[in-house]
């Protein structure tokens, strides 16, 4: 039976106030209890999905969210998605990949360990994520894929966390951050070439869609990305820049659909050539009014991804499973972290003294948030059929887990009140014109900062 334009209006409209209502909600709410607020917008997704607002009688989720308003809805939460990596990218400093000794240590540790637990428990465990991924082959698409889905850190969950906690000028909070950044740098390109695996089977489609991902990189690199710093230059101001950023992200993003991937990575990668400013830094006044529409709209998508948790369909077999990707995922980030921190040269603290284990520790748990980055990647894994709605059901478990726990674990680890800052020890410098010693004073015994 047809459905009339009007109608399909008056049920996207009423979907929409629901969604953003309940989301802001509770955002808000998850806040209050020292949570990030993606929890809280998570659950919301949660239970507006068919495994708590859909128990309800009477129909209530079939008639807030019919089947032919769906298609809008997934829309729309890909065009969050689509901002919200744009600005992720843009966010993106590639200079830390040549960063302080503690950064990269801990930075490849965080990424290379837990690829190789998320691995290791697939071929471990083959039978049994070939049942609970719905009877999926476990081939080497779906291993790399579990594998980078375990080396996920969340950089904007992250960065919200770290200031709510206090912690944003702290060495474990600058550490964690700048290689949860070398990190995510790291995994989307190793997903991009999982997936383009994935979606083609023979080794020559493969290696002919590897090179036209590759030759689109160098041509927004090295063509794209010096016209629009010349066309920057020569124009007005925000007024014209945020359209064409918006156009630029919508633009790459639909050439890599064209490749075979995911919209995301075009977004992703139009962030990352976007032009910045003198000092290196995004303008805010572009970066502004994206994340504002990113923001607005994401809540789409968290309602997209609650609803493909289908709680009701797993089994008490699967709580098994869900303990060992937990353990691999706790394991890889917090013992990487943790074991890297502790041990590079780069992370000592004041006077070349070694970091605390707390404060090692510290950093392992800030590695440990996977949040909304997470999310994307397993939406990016289900609607490419390398992951069923079981296996991405417990992996979405997972997230909120990990992420849920960061908040504690950084309160019960950092305690400023034992180690309060020392005041600096001032010494004269004796000025060789004059013999006068009446230069500025230095600081003997502040903490050396990290080299650039």
């Amino acid at each position: 039976m047809p459905v009339s334009t009007d109608s399909v209006v008056s049920h996207v409209v009423a979907a929409l106030t629901v969604v953003i209502a309940a989301s802001h909600a509770a955002g808000a709410l998850a806040r209050r209890l020292g949570q990030p607020p993606v929890i809280g917008q998570l659950f919301a997704g949660i239970a507006l999905g068919p495994s708590l607002l859909g128990l309800l009688p009477g129909g209530v989720y079939e008639k807030l969210f019919p089947d032919q308003i769906q298609p809008v809805l997934t829309s729309l939460a890909q065009v969050a998605l689509v901002f919200f990596l744009f600005a992720v990218g843009y966010e993106l400093d590639l200079g830390l990949l040549r960063h302080q000794k503690a950064v990269t240590a801990v930075s490849v540790t965080g990424f290379v360990l837990p690829m190789l637990l998320g691995a290791g428990i697939v071929l471990a465990l083959p039978d049994a994520f070939a049942e609970v991924n719905d009877g999926r082959p476990v081939d080497t698409t779906f291993v790399l894929y579990m594998a980078v889905a375990l080396s996920i850190t969340a950089v904007p969950v992250l960065a919200s966390i770290i200031k709510d906690q206090g912690i944003a000028r702290t060495g474990p909070g600058t550490i964690a951050m700048a290689a949860a950044g070398v990190i995510d740098a790291l995994s989307w390109p190793v997903l991009a070439v999982v997936l383009v695996g994935g979606a083609h089977g023979s080794a020559r489609a493969w290696v002919v869609e590897t090179a036209l991902l590759a030759g689109y990189v160098l041509v927004m690199l090295f063509a794209v990305r010096p016209l629009l710093a010349r066309w920057f230059r020569r124009s007005g101001g925000p007024a014209a820049r945020v359209p064409l950023a918006v156009t630029f992200a919508l633009a790459s993003a639909w050439v890599t659909h064209e490749l075979g991937l995911h919209v995301i990575f075009g977004a992703l990668l139009a962030g990352i050539v976007m032009p910045r400013l003198p000092d290196g830094s995004p303008d805010a006044r572009i970066l502004g009014p994206l994340q504002d529409i990113g923001g607005l709209l994401l809540p789409m998508f968290f309602a997209i991804s609650g609803t493909a948790v289908v709680l009701g369909g797993l089994r008490a077999s699967d709580l098994l499973i869900l303990a060992v990707i937990c353990a691999a995922a706790v394991a890889g980030k917090v013992g990487a972290g943790t074991v890297s921190a502790r041990g590079a040269r780069g992370a000592r603290g004041a006077r070349g003294a070694r970091r605390s284990w707390r404060d090692a520790l510290l950093i392992g748990v800030l590695l440990n948030t996977r949040g909304l980055t997470e999310l994307v990647v397993l939406n990016v894994g289900l609607q490419a059929g390398v992951i069923g709605p079981r296996l991405y059901a417990l992996l979405v478990v997972m997230a909120l887990l990990t992420t849920a726990a960061t908040g504690p674990l950084i309160r019960l680890l950092h305690r400023p009140d034992e180690t309060p800052p020392r005041p600096p020890v001032e010494r004269k410098v004796p000025d060789v014109r004059s013999g006068a010693g009446s230069a500025p004073p230095v600081a003997a015994d502040a903490e050396a900062a990290p080299s650039p």
